[in-house]
């Protein structure tokens, strides 16, 4: 039995916290204090590991500029980048969810 290309997805960028972690790469790489500033609401272990993964799946690159104090940012790769129109998609239906003072769910 094959897997499911929808699961397949939703494991990859699904969760509580990586959609809104690549949504915000869309705009450029980025720092992880600034991925942090700009989420406070995740602690900076689990930010870490969430970026871990989406490196691991290829999707984020994780780029250490290997200077002193300590230089790292977080892009998205090519193959992250085809992820924008859905994630485009995504934000532009959430908002209209939210436009419609509609429930918004809380984890």
């Amino acid at each position: 039995m094959s897997p499911c290309p929808v699961q397949t997805a939703i494991g990859i960028v699904g969760g509580k916290w990586k959609a809104g972690i690549l949504f915000r790469l869309q705009r450029g790489p980025m720092r992880l204090s600034q991925l942090g500033r700009e989420m406070p609401w995740i602690s900076e272990r689990v930010l870490i590991r969430q970026l871990k993964d989406l490196v691991e799946v290829g999707v984020v690159q994780r780029h250490d500029y290997r200077t002193l104090p300590p230089r790292v940012d977080y892009a998205l790769t090519p193959y992250g980048r085809t992820l924008e129109p859905i994630l485009q998609a995504i934000g532009t239906w959430g908002q209209g969810h939210i436009d419609a003072g509609r429930p918004v769910l809380r984890d």
